[in-house]
């Protein structure tokens, strides 16, 4: 992996892209002021006003505003009308006066966007766009300036950092610091990756087949698939419910990730819950114990390798930047924040691969990077 970012930050059009964010300073912590953030992603548009206290503290009042597919699908003047609109009436119910002192603003993607300086791209007047995986790095460094990497473990994966300028040799040269988007979920070397029979079926009848490798065998989409497809062929070869499936379970994407996270957190003497999930929910006739057991040992390895492949790309990034002796990583998503022991099983990898360095290494829960991150982003421009 260390390999594949060092020629993404050499050339444009590698396999992982290592996007310049233009982000050149880190907050101190001591950042103060009133900062409009805005965060446009899928389904909802939010607003948020963040008051940057000094001292690593800050208050966020957010407002949430639905994009419908007409938005989505229309002429992008439409579509920026509509946040104009949702901006001024969020001024207006929060006291903000958009006529006097103008108000600083940041703009935060949750999709990958290219960006040819800080506040280019944009069709309206703004200080700052930003990648929600680099508003997650810059609102943890807010609180803790040991924060270098950042890391998005939800339904897609995606990594930021800091790098030195005179690293990015398609840049030229130069010096300081920036933050780097790496989009690491397109990471694909398949003579590396553990990549199964399974991983290459669901590939096959995606969206995107040969792409996102790293992303498929790692994030919140595509878990709860994996599953299934070995419950599949457990079901076929007899080894599970006596070979009967049901319907439930021949639909593709039916056994949802969250489904692996109530099965993992299953500790009864009959694996209850297992049965309900199986039974109840995917229409399962009569599961034996025995058959629980299988598909929560099933659920564990898909979990437990998600995790380590996620500390083994969180271990080339500290190494790539050298910050074996003192780094935090800022993780947000679901997946860190939810699934049954995700963090532990990225910190027990690490410990395998970084050795006693591991110590070092703080992985740390993250929240709305996206909103604040976006308001501090503004702050330092």
């Amino acid at each position: 992996m260390v390999t594949e970012f060092k020629k993404g930050l050499a050339n444009d059009g590698e396999v992982i892209a290592m996007l310049p964010s233009y982000v050149i300073n880190r907050p101190t912590g001591s950042e103060v002021g009133v900062y409009l953030a805005l965060d446009l992603g899928g389904t909802n548009f939010r607003v948020c006003r963040v008051n940057l206290e000094g001292y690593g503290n800050m208050r966020l009042t957010s407002a949430k505003y639905t994009i419908s597919d007409e938005l989505k699908t229309g002429p992008g003047e439409k579509l920026f009308e509509f946040l104009a609109d949702c901006v001024a009436a969020f001024c207006k119910d929060y006291g903000l006066d958009p006529t006097g002192d103008s108000i600083p603003m940041g703009f935060t993607f949750s999709f990958p966007c290219k960006q040819i300086a800080i506040d280019k791209g944009m069709l309206i007047l703004i200080k700052a766009i930003v990648n929600d995986t680099v508003g997650t790095l810059i609102a943890h460094a807010y609180s803790d300036p040991q924060t270098y990497i950042s890391v998005i473990l939800g339904t897609g994966t995606n990594a930021a950092y800091v790098e030195k300028v005179a690293n990015i040799r398609k840049w030229g040269s130069g010096s300081g610091e920036v933050i780097i988007n790496t989009e690491w979920g397109a990471y694909k070397e398949a003579s590396i990756l553990p990549i199964t029979h399974w991983d290459n079926a669901l590939d096959r009848k995606t969206t995107n087949p040969k792409q996102q490798i790293f992303e498929k065998m790692i994030s919140g989409m595509y878990l709860g698939e994996i599953v299934r497809l070995i419950l599949i062929d457990l079901i076929k070869s007899g080894e599970l419910f006596n070979g009967v499936g049901s319907q439930l379970l021949e639909e593709p994407y039916h056994f949802d990730t969250a489904y692996m996270s109530r099965i993992e957190r299953d500790h009864s003497l009959g694996l209850s819950d297992t049965k309900q999930v199986l039974e109840d929910v995917m229409g399962v006739v009569n599961s034996s114990i025995d058959d629980r057991r299988i598909v929560k040992h099933v659920c564990e390895l898909v979990g437990t390798r998600a995790a380590r492949l996620a500390a083994a790309g969180v271990a080339a990034l500290v190494t790539k930047i050298n910050r074996l002796d003192a780094c935090t990583v800022a993780i947000d998503g679901s997946l860190f924040e939810h699934y049954p022991h995700f963090g532990n099983r990225m910190r027990d990898a690490l410990r395998e691969l970084l050795g006693i360095t591991a110590q070092n290494i703080l992985l740390e829960q993250a929240r709305d990077g996206s909103g604040q991150g976006a308001a501090l982003i503004a702050a330092l421009v």
